[in-house]
């Protein structure tokens, strides 16, 4: 899954850094990209899949975080 370049790791890094971490290894940037990556796609497809179901083609901002609620 690292060979996708959705999410760059320069974003992972912050974002552990801003959780508080001081230091970041360069497999734990790859790690929480993999898992955000991964979530994010299933996320996608019940929005999308909630969108058309409302008779939608387009994916609305409601459905993204419906979605992201019921896991």
């Amino acid at each position: 899954m690292t060979s996708k370049k959705l999410l760059p790791l320069a974003a992972m890094e912050k974002i552990l850094k801003n959780s508080g971490a001081e230091r970041v290894s360069d497999k734990s940037k790859a790690a929480l990209k993999e898992v955000l990556e991964t979530l994010a796609e299933e996320i996608a497809g019940n929005a999308v899949r909630l969108a058309l179901h409302a008779g939608r083609k387009t994916v609305k901002s409601g459905d993204i975080k419906l979605a992201a609620k019921n896991g």
